[in-house]
């Protein structure tokens, strides 16, 4: 019979992934998961992360990426390193252990996914500052701990103020297109490929 159900825990780098993805449990139920992140953070941090998760028997684990920071070095290379580590299944039989690592990248950062709720943009964002702008004409959003809390859910907090999942999942999908056809390597987010990977290992 193999394992009844998928366990998966979802990595981000900071807590801005963390409250979202929880915010998406009841989108997501039927799914164990359990969105965490490492107390700093770094690289290093995360690779431990993923190490414990392992450990502890998850089957999948997917992690949330922010290009903004992986484009010098060093992070650069000990990211490309961290790719490489886990790129195929971690397979441990006398330990019970098939584990399944993804690495889901959105570049500037995860900000461009809640902003694709709302609309379509391609726009070179150089700083954090100005995609939290643009964000901010759609809805009122503070990148901070005590706003999340506040806003009970950031999934239906976006959807209440006229934002979209699945318009999200569309431009994420789009934005991958056209970086795959050569157009840019900039504005991208593999997060709307993630909710629908999510969605499949709940059939």
């Amino acid at each position: 019979m193999g394992k009844q159900k998928n366990t998966i825990l979802i990595l981000g780098e900071g807590p801005t992934e963390f409250f979202y993805f929880k915010s998406l449990c009841d989108e997501l139920n039927g799914l164990t998961i359990k969105p965490d992140y490492p107390k700093h953070t770094s690289l290093k941090e995360l690779e431990n992360k993923i190490d414990e998760g392992i450990s502890l028997g998850y089957n999948h684990i997917f992690c949330v990426i922010d290009m903004d920071t992986k484009d010098r070095e060093p992070e650069r290379s000990q990211y490309a390193r961290l790719k490489r580590k886990y790129a195929s299944p971690i397979n441990k039989p006398k330990k019970g252990i098939l584990c399944e690592v993804k690495f889901f990248e959105t570049h500037l950062c995860t900000e461009l996914f809640f902003l694709y709720y709302f609309r379509y943009t391609s726009k070179m964002y150089v700083e954090q500052e100005s995609l939290l702008k643009d964000l901010n004409q759609c809805c009122n959003y503070r990148k901070k701990i005590d706003f999340f809390i506040k806003c009970r859910g950031l999934h239906p907090y976006f959807e209440k103020n006229g934002g979209s999942l699945s318009v999200a999942i569309d431009n994420s999908n789009h934005s991958i297109s056209e970086t795959n056809a050569g157009n840019r390597d900039y504005t991208f987010s593999e997060l709307g490929r993630m909710i629908e990977e999510l969605r499949r290992l709940r059939q």
